[in-house]
C-alpha cells in the first residue's frame, strides 16, 4: 500500500506555537509571569490627586491582606501608573486576578507583577539587605536617567513641537472624575444617605441640634432616604458630622453622613 508523505514543516513557523513537552511527551503549561509582593498598576486616571488616588488603591486592596506601600507620583514619567505591596506573593496574586480590569475612577486598570521588590518589601521581609537594595535601585536610575525610553519619548515629542512651532495635538476628551464623598473638603452643608424612608424633620432637628450652631435641616420629598443639614460653619459641620457618621436612627440602619459637593 502507499502511504502519503506529509508535507515538510518549517521548524521556525513552529517556534512560538509548539507547546514545550515533557520527557513522557505530554504538554507543558505555559510559562507565567514572575509573582512578586508588588503589583504593577497602569491606565489610573490621572486627573484625581494622588493622594486620593493612593487612598483609593489602599481601600481597595486592603480586603485581600496587608497592603505594605502604595507608590505614585505626578510627575510626567509617572503619571497614571502606582505600585502596590504586600506582605506576601500569595496575597499580590490573588489580588491581581480579582481586581485587574476594575474601571477605577472610569479606567480599567492593567495590573501586572512589577520586576523587582518595593523598599518596604525588602524592609520587611529581607531587612539586612535593605542598604544593598537602595543603593543598586539608586545606581540603576542614575544610568537609566537619560536612556530611559518614557523620558526620551516625551523629549522627542516637546522637541518635535518646539521645531515646528506648535503646540502638542490636544489629548482626547475624557470624562469628568467626580471625587468620591468620603474625600470631599469640608462644608458647612451635610449630606445625608441611607436614611430610614420613614425619617420627619423633627427627627433630625432633633438629633443634629444636640451639636451647636445648627441653622436648618432640608429633606428631599421624592427622595426620602437623602437630606441636607446645614451648620453656620464649617467647624460645627464638621463636628456633627464626625460625631453622628454611622450613627442608627432606627436601630438598624447606618447613617452616611458626608459633606455635600459645592
Amino acid at each position: 500500500m502507499a502511504t502519503s508523505q506529509a508535507a515538510p514543516v518549517d521548524p521556525h513557523s513552529m517556534q512560538d506555537v509548539t507547546p514545550t513537552l515533557a520527557e513522557n511527551g505530554t504538554p507543558q503549561p505555559e510559562v507565567e509571569e514572575a509573582v512578586s509582593e508588588t503589583l504593577y498598576i497602569q491606565n489610573l486616571n490621572e486627573k484625581v490627586k494622588i493622594d486620593v488616588l493612593k487612598a483609593s488603591l489602599r481601600g481597595l486592596f486592603k480586603s485581600y491582606g496587608e497592603v505594605l506601600d502604595v507608590v505614585a507620583h505626578s510627575n510626567l514619567r509617572m503619571r497614571g501608573q502606582a505600585f502596590v505591596s504586600f506582605a506576601s506573593p500569595e496575597i499580590a496574586q490573588k489580588a491581581m486576578k480579582e481586581v485587574r480590569g476594575f474601571p477605577l475612577y472610569s479606567k480599567p486598570m492593567q495590573i501586572t507583577f512589577a520586576r523587582t521588590r518595593s523598599d518596604a518589601v525588602v524592609k520587611r521581609l529581607d531587612a539586612n539587605n535593605l542598604e544593598q537594595h537602595t543603593a543598586k535601585r539608586a545606581e540603576h536610575k542614575r544610568r537609566t536617567r537619560y536612556s530611559n525610553p518614557l523620558k526620551q519619548k516625551f523629549k522627542a515629542k516637546r522637541m518635535a513641537a518646539e521645531i515646528d512651532g506648535a503646540a502638542a495635538a490636544p489629548a482626547a476628551r475624557r470624562p469628568n472624575v467626580q471625587m468620591p464623598d468620603e474625600y470631599l473638603p469640608p462644608n458647612k452643608i451635610l449630606f445625608l444617605q441611607n436614611l430610614p424612608e420613614s425619617v420627619t424633620k423633627d427627627q433630625l432637628m432633633a438629633l443634629f441640634s444636640q451639636y451647636p450652631n445648627l441653622h436648618e435641616v432640608r429633606l428631599i420629598p421624592t427622595k426620602k432616604d437623602i437630606a441636607f443639614v446645614e451648620y453656620m460653619d464649617e467647624g460645627s459641620a464638621g463636628v456633627a458630622k464626625d460625631a453622628l457618621h454611622n450613627y442608627k436612627l432606627d436601630g438598624e440602619n447606618k447613617i452616611k453622613i458626608t459633606f455635600a459637593r459645592k
